[in-house]
């Protein structure tokens, strides 16, 4: 029953649509590591989202710029020495990529990734603008969309890592929503210049 209630959520709300490194695995779900998982998530999305030129609201109530300002440049050296520990991984070892759909609920991604059997499953999200920290997501088998696309939904995620996925969607979907626009300009001038 959980499982129709989070695709509910999941189909309400707005989704990043894209192809992405994804790997998933089998995973024992501990209240320990889904914690851990949720604390390194958090770092993960503000560094995308600082990465990506996007300044993300801390989760601080301190509204001097200067303390705001030290936060996000403390996140950008975390993740530069995160950066450093892993920089031995090489692109070619980078998981391939799939389609995938997913906002703070959860994901849909193809059937052929779940492993057999597995009730519970650990996702890795590497995103271009910083592929050595992947987003490692615990989530449940929820049901099949379809032949070849499954949903799952995300194993406890903490106010803050949910707030930054909407983040993320919603940045995602501006610079979309921007992009089109450009490109609909720029086919108005192009048709507007060949009637001249």
């Amino acid at each position: 029953m959980q499982s129709d209630e989070k695709w509910q959520q999941f189909s309400e709300r707005m989704a990043y649509e894209g192809t992405l490194h994804l790997a998933v695995e089998a995973f024992a779900p501990s209240p320990g590591a889904i914690a851990r998982y949720n604390e390194r998530n958090l770092h993960v999305l503000r560094t995308v989202l600082s990465l990506d030129e996007r300044r993300a609201d801390n989760a601080a109530d301190d509204d001097n710029p200067v303390m705001q300002e030290l936060q996000r440049l403390d996140s950008k050296l975390n993740v530069l020495l995160d950066i450093v520990d892993r920089l031995l991984l090489p692109v070619s070892s980078l998981p391939a990529r799939h389609p995938v759909r997913f906002n703070a609920v959860g994901m849909t991604l193809p059937v052929e990734l779940l492993p057999p059997g597995a009730e519970h499953v650990l996702l890795r999200l590497h995103f271009d603008t910083c592929r050595a920290l992947p987003l490692e997501l615990p989530s449940v088998l929820g049901r099949a969309v379809s032949a070849q696309n499954a949903f799952v939904y995300f194993c406890e995620p903490t106010e803050w890592v949910e707030d930054g996925l909407e983040r993320f969607v919603f940045c995602h979907h501006r610079r979309k929503v921007a992009e089109a626009r450009l490109l609909a300009a720029n086919e108005n001038v192009s048709d507007s210049k060949h009637r001249v």
